[in-house]
């Protein structure tokens, strides 16, 4: 698996153990954040993993921020991303079961770095459901494309 992970500089350390972390899962991970501790801003690593993730260049993502809120919502702004803000495993389970989400992102100063691989192993082992799910994905890309919902979808 190929993943693209993108930081701040708030979440440098803890970036840099998730790669290790991951690398010794055999995973291959593309660094496109920042290692310098200077004020970095966020949605440079948010887009440019979101367009990743997008053009298929890899298999998914991983962005880390302050909260997580910030990075995610640079991601988000890129079409074909559903990035998940998670701050404990069980949401990030669901984020890929529920959602079919491609990134996850959490907060370097909300959870610690144990918390942090508990989140990644759930999101990575986690598998889309499809299904019954697929009508709010079809939705959600319908709003993204159109920047709205046809009238019969509100119910």
């Amino acid at each position: 698996m190929k993943l693209a992970i993108g930081n701040d500089h708030v979440a440098i350390e803890m970036k840099l153990e998730i790669m290790q972390y991951l690398r010794e899962k055999g995973m291959e991970i593309i660094d496109i954040g920042t290692n310098d501790p200077k004020r970095f801003h966020y949605p440079i690593s948010g887009y440019k993993v979101g367009k990743m993730v997008a053009n298929k260049e890899v298999d998914g993502g991983i962005l880390i921020c302050g909260t997580g809120v910030g990075i995610s919502l640079a991601a988000n702004k890129v079409k074909g991303v559903r990035a998940c803000v998670c701050s404990e495993p069980y949401s990030a389970k669901l984020s890929r079961q529920h959602n079919n989400s491609n990134i996850i992102a959490f907060g370097a100063r909300v959870i610690g770095i144990e918390m942090a691989k508990m989140i990644v192993d759930e999101w990575l082992a986690a598998e889309y459901e499809g299904g019954r799910h697929q009508i709010r994905i079809d939705m959600i890309s319908e709003i993204e494309q159109a920047g709205s919902l046809r009238a019969n979808d509100m119910g």
